[in-house]
């Protein structure tokens, strides 16, 4: 599937913690490259803590800090990027909803003598750790005329990272939850409404998976807006055994007829 390469870009990524502190620097150095108006947001209502220090993209001087406002100050300062950030978790439809409407800019594009009005290109990466808020993903996906949406989730060993794609209101790629079902079914809640408890417990994932899927969101985003094309639709992996499946998009071919 091919993409613009002139169009500008408006990154959302949800979550900032295991997969997303490891996206951050990644994507900021990508966006740093390009030769066009990019913006990306963090958004995560998390705050560092003692034992997130083993497997995630912080160090003990950010202890206490809340991990969005860390990683955009930090990585924003390093490639003199404008960047944003929402110290809370997203969990409203009209706030979400808000954070993916695309600006307009004036600007030069192939075919034209003159500027023309040019809405952002829209990407929203899912790095949360719980499915209520893949399901208010999934539910602004199928309300967008046109947006990308890449969820990353992994395990302690494996994970995936779907990527959906919809364009002129009609759906290309399919999302997360078409791909894997189960997401849909409202089984967990919101962080915010985790009792101390509850939030204290957390399925197990390990540093490699979470590089693993990482890795993986930042080449799919790479290859949409460094390369402007995509055929990758999702990605299973395992870190036990260092593999690595991509699912193409299936392309038809037709037999010719002989004349």
């Amino acid at each position: 599937m091919k993409f613009s390469m002139t169009r500008p870009v408006k990154i959302v990524m949800l979550g900032a913690g295991g997969t997303g502190g490891h996206i951050a620097p990644h994507l900021y150095r990508l966006l740093y490259s390009l030769k066009r108006p990019v913006r990306f947001i963090l958004c995560d209502g998390d705050v560092v803590e003692e034992k997130n220090l083993v497997r995630q993209n912080f160090t003990p001087a950010d202890l206490g800090e809340n991990k969005a406002k860390v990683l955009a100050e930090r990585y924003s300062a390093v490639f003199g990027l404008e960047t944003e950030y929402v110290p809370s978790f997203v969990e409203d439809e009209d706030q979400l909803g808000s954070l993916l409407e695309p600006g307009y800019l004036w600007m030069r594009q192939p075919g034209h003598a003159y500027n023309v009005r040019v809405s952002e290109l829209v990407i929203l990466i899912g790095a949360v750790d719980n499915n209520k808020s893949r399901q208010l993903c999934h539910r602004m996906f199928y309300r967008a005329t046109e947006l990308i949406y890449i969820d990353s989730g992994n395990g302690e060993f494996t994970g995936q990272v779907v990527c959906g794609v919809r364009r002129g209101g009609k759906t290309y790629y399919p999302p997360i939850g078409i791909v894997y079902p189960d997401v849909l079914v409202e089984t967990d809640k919101f962080p915010t409404e985790l009792s101390c408890a509850e939030a204290s417990v957390s399925a197990p994932q390990s540093m490699a998976a979470n590089i693993t899927a990482a890795t993986i969101v930042v080449d799919m985003v790479y290859n949409i807006l460094a390369t402007g094309s995509s055929t990758v639709r999702k990605v299973t992996f395992s870190t036990q055994t260092v593999n690595v499946r991509p699912e193409l998009q299936k392309t038809s071919t037709r037999r010719k007829q002989a004349a």
